[in-house]
């Protein structure tokens, strides 16, 4: 997955998800979890690159820094909870669905 697109679909794949745009830039979509509103999974264009920031298990966020390049802390969230992954390709499809679906289950609960 390297593009908004891709992402936004596989995050929409997940029961009880929607769209949003909540700030005045359209730069910024979102895929929020509809009983609690919170969001699982950011969507951004910054430097010439496709950005995803995801919610992190704290005991998983340093493994996935530093298992991949593009993995970085969260950009504008709390780099404890939250990792940023540029969409460069480096890091494999089922390693991002991954990445997501853990995101979504700890806003979930």
């Amino acid at each position: 997955m390297t593009t908004r697109e891709e992402v936004l679909k596989y995050g929409l794949s997940f029961p009880d998800t929607y769209i949003d745009t909540p700030f005045r830039e359209k730069n910024w979509v979102l895929v929020r979890f509809k009983k609690n509103k919170r969001a699982f999974l950011w969507t951004y264009e910054m430097e010439g690159t496709m950005r995803i920031n995801i919610k992190v298990d704290p005991e998983w966020r340093d493994v996935w820094r530093e298992t991949y390049d593009a993995v970085l802390p969260g950009y504008h969230q709390n780099k404890k909870y939250w990792n940023t992954i540029i969409l460069d390709g480096s890091v494999p499809t089922n390693e991002l669905k991954r990445m997501i679906g853990e995101s979504y289950d700890l806003i979930v609960k």
